[in-house]
């Protein structure tokens, strides 16, 4: 409305000055005392009130109120404890509600800074705000208080904002500097002016000597202290209180709550543990190895925390733990890279209901193209001149990762580096690595994963943590002599000699991608650490058949991560690490010279690491000292190297609490005529113990599967996608089943699916097929297997061979088969896909984890 467009700000002598408040203006005051900017601020509510218009008081500090409550003044009060999402959405969503020329009076911004521990949040706030109300139409008031804030902060805060104007008082003199009036000038108007009376109808500016000379003598003497300020207040916090530490003039506990409340997240149990494990110092050698501020993320934590328990609480065994060089980059660098690169509107679109799969496939692409500050870049190329050329890994650190509850195992990305080249080269790898941890978030899985938690309006910020991978290095090659992921508690008991309680291990040569993911062609040794030599093999052919064929490295010729053959492995590694590591596949060699051939053929299944009793022992005492510790059962990452000596060094990467359930709770498995069961088997199933009523059994049928064209067996994926989300709100029982691997990439050797097609199942079976060499991979302690555990879905790999094993799939036919009335529209996928209604069937499928047990029959 243009005859609004120039607003009054209850001093009609400002006005003049200023040439008056307009539409969209965001006028800043700098202050030294709260007084000061309340007295302006309740000028400017009163006029406008007068003028009838919408005044919103947005409250969040703790300082006294900058306005009375009165029956025309819209009140909010918001939480800045909510973090900086949060905060800055719920602002969002108030700007958007209250419409076009409203005008709004914020507490002091610096309080943010003293709640979120930083200025660099404090003008990102500040810079995403101000845009949106200037674009509204609105005015706003806010303050902040002087020698407070970095250059760099109040910069960009000047650099944002229509108004900044300094206030300074001295005894009953007010003064006011205009620093910036976006759009206006007079040849005076950027002079220090002096309020001439009480109701502010006359400021003059200073223009003789005297005057002038007086104000900057009041000037000077408010900067006291600013020589600091070139620091961010984050920097300033830890230099005082380390001093004030160190010299013991703070209390420990008080020092930690405040740290707590700076590096980690909210989950109570965690900040608990860390308080009662973690030094101050541990806290201060964390900002020594950091990339800007903010929270270190779960992963670094877990890293951190369970490395300080085993210092604790296991002495003896530090000689053989490998110390860690980490690097942290802050959550805060996350935020500032979506502001500074103006994606701050897609952020805010992304976290809607409608936007929340929608925009974030346009923010994962830009972020992808993003580029970073060179303050931060900096920091970055520090960061690889100390690693020099040993490989690194940039994992993802976010705030809710690693959690009790919580594992996003595997939801975000990891990217190692072989940081190989020159400084520049390496700084653009690295870059890149960032920006695709930082796209990951808005992958698909993660997001599914958090909207079936109920965590899709949870404040995510993205940590990274930084890693030297550790290993050695053979010829071209780089990788770690072993690595593998523990669980400190067993819930996949093959067999009724091992005890749960003695955890386990997954554990492969090289590098630990193929522990922690479901490989195609290959599988990692799982073995009991009370029973470490036990395999769920039968026979040397069968154990070396389901063995590790290849092994992860990087290469560092090419800069990447290749797979290679345990043979090709075996012609760049030195004779003892051959010793070490691999074994002759005798029965190969034989057929080899059957043939006129002769050579050696390598092999491994880790037996000669696992008869290692030191090491197995050591695995087994530090996860069960992290469950103890924990009061919970954990999952652990870790490295192993050897020397030619045979000494070891285990390198703890990660650590998070472990999700499983049922321990100790016994099911009773019913005798039952074989012509009821569906399926029986021994081992060979995970999430038990269960005793669940089927409603619907959706089966893929081997056969046509396998004969089937590779486009009909992507659409087979896609259309099990569409049948598993149909059951999203129906509150029905599903169990799926189908041949050879579920998720694999490669569909002769199942059904390339993914994790997200399959989540509201409620068991998923995998069947073998020896003719045409599908077989299930028992995934136990790989991230697909977490993904079964947190979404409550019950695992079985129905292996037909197996003694103990019983499938009898056509006893599904006796009911009726409903897919086409699910899928009404794909009649090409009805010869392989079997929808199955077997309510009236009392199907149930049950499960004793003590017996090892598992059937599926109707009652």
């Amino acid at each position: 409305m243009e005859a609004f467009d120039k607003i009054q700000s209850g001093f009609e002598g400002l006005d003049k000055v200023l040439q008056n408040i307009r539409l969209g203006d965001n006028v800043v005051w700098q202050v030294s005392d709260i007084k000061d900017y309340k007295y302006v601020a309740e000028a400017f509510a009163k006029e406008a009130l007068v003028q009838e218009k919408n005044v919103i008081y947005i409250r969040f500090a703790e300082h006294a109120p900058i306005l009375e409550p009165t029956p025309d003044l819209n009140l909010v009060e918001l939480d800045v404890e909510a973090g900086f999402e949060g905060f800055t959405m719920k602002v969002n969503e108030i700007i958007s509600r209250e419409g076009r020329e409203a005008f709004y009076i914020f507490d002091c911004l610096s309080e943010l800074q003293t709640v979120w521990a930083t200025d660099l949040m404090m003008s990102n706030f500040f810079r995403v705000t101000c845009p949106y109300l200037f674009e509204m139409d609105t005015v706003a008031y806010f303050a902040i208080l002087r020698n407070h804030h970095s250059y760099y902060s109040i910069a960009k805060i000047r650099e944002t904002t229509q108004l900044f104007i300094d206030v300074y008082s001295k005894n009953k003199d007010l003064f006011i500097h205009p620093l910036k009036v976006f759009n206006r000038y007079t040849a005076t108007m950027f002079l220090p002016h002096v309020f001439k009376d009480e109701a502010g109808k006359r400021l003059e500016p200073l223009v003789d000597g005297i005057s002038a000379s007086r104000f900057y003598f009041i000037m000077a003497d408010s900067y006291n202290g600013q020589g600091e300020k070139s620091l961010d207040s984050w920097d300033n916090f830890f230099i005082r209180i380390r001093a004030a530490f160190e010299q013991g003039k703070c209390d420990k506990q008080h020092v930690l709550h405040k740290l707590c409340k700076m590096f980690v997240g909210k989950d109570e149990k965690m900040v608990t543990l860390v308080k009662k494990e973690l030094e101050p110092q541990d806290f201060f050698k964390i900002k020594e190895r950091m990339i800007g501020t903010g929270s270190i993320g779960g992963k670094a934590l877990g890293m951190i925390l369970a490395r300080k328990i085993a210092e604790n609480y296991l002495p003896h065994f530090m000689h053989a733990m490998e110390p860690h060089d980490s690097f942290y980059i802050g959550s805060d660098v996350f935020y500032t890279y979506i502001v500074q690169n103006g994606w701050w509107k897609l952020r805010i679109a992304q976290r809607t209901k409608e936007g929340y799969y929608a925009a974030a496939k346009e923010l994962k692409k830009k972020i992808l193209e993003g580029s970073f500050t060179e303050s931060i870049r900096e920091q970055f190329r520090r960061v690889l001149e100390y690693y020099g050329q040993n490989p690194i890994i940039v994992r993802s650190s976010s705030l809710l990762e690693d959690g009790f509850g919580n594992a996003f195992a595997g939801k975000y990305e990891s990217i190692f580096c072989a940081n190989t080249g020159t400084l520049e080269e390496r700084l653009k790898i690295f870059e890149l690595a960032v920006k695709k941890v930082y796209a990951s978030a808005m992958d698909e899985s993660a997001l599914v994963y958090r909207e079936q938690r109920g965590m899709s309006d949870h404040d995510e910020q993205m940590a990274i943590l930084v890693q030297r991978v550790s290993g050695s290095r053979f010829e071209d090659t780089f990788m770690p002599l072993a690595a593998g992921v523990g669980h400190s508690y067993n819930a996949y008991v093959w067999h009724k000699a091992i005890d749960p309680k003695a955890g386990m291990v997954r554990i492969v040569l090289g590098l630990g991608t193929r522990a922690v993911e479901r490989t195609d062609g290959d599988y990692p040794r799982v073995a009991s650490l009370d029973k470490p030599e036990m395999t769920t093999t039968v026979g040397s052919e069968e154990k070396y058949k389901f063995s590790q064929h290849y092994v992860d490295v990087i290469d560092l010729t090419n800069s990447k991560v290749s797979a290679i053959s345990v043979q090709t492995l075996s012609e760049k590694i030195p004779k003892w690490v051959k010793h070490a590591l691999l074994e002759n596949d005798s029965e190969a060699e034989a057929r080899l010279r059957e043939l006129g051939r002769e050579g050696q053929i390598f092999v491994t299944t880790c037996d000669k690491i696992l008869k290692k009793r030191e090491v197995v022992n050591h695995l087994r005492e530090l996860m069960t000292t992290l469950q103890r510790v924990y009061e919970y059962p954990v999952d652990i990452e870790f490295t192993l190297n050897l020397s030619e000596r045979g000494e070891y060094v285990i390198n703890l990467l990660q650590c998070r609490p472990l999700q499983v359930k049922g321990i100790d709770k016994k099911i009773r498995i019913p005798k039952t005529s074989r012509a009821k069961i569906l399926f029986e088997l021994t081992g060979s199933s995970m999430g038990g113990p269960i005793s669940l009523k089927i409603d619907e059994v959706i089966l893929v049928d081997t056969h046509a599967y396998y004969n089937a064209p590779l486009h009909i067996k992507y659409s087979t994926a896609r259309a099990i996608g569409q049948i598993n989300l149909q059951l999203k709100n129906s509150k029905k029982s599903a169990m799926l089943i189908g041949p050879g691997r579920w998720g694999t990439t490669s569909p002769e050797l199942g059904v390339p699916i993914r994790f997200a097609e399959i989540s509201y199942m409620s068991a998923l079976c995998e069947v073998s097929y020896e003719g045409l060499n599908i077989m299930p991979e028992l995934s136990y302690g790989s991230h697909f297997f977490q993904d079964l555990v947190e979404t409550d879905i019950f695992y079985a790999a129905i292996i037909k061979e197996n003694e103990g094993s019983y499938y009898h799939p056509e006893m599904l036919d006796a009911v009726q088969n409903i897919y086409e009335q699910r899928m009404p529209n794909s009649e090409m996928l009805k010869p392989i896909i079997k929808v199955y209604d077997v309510r009236d069937m009392n199907l149930t499928l049950i499960s004793d984890v003590v017996t090892c047990k598992t059937i599926c029959t109707a009652l």
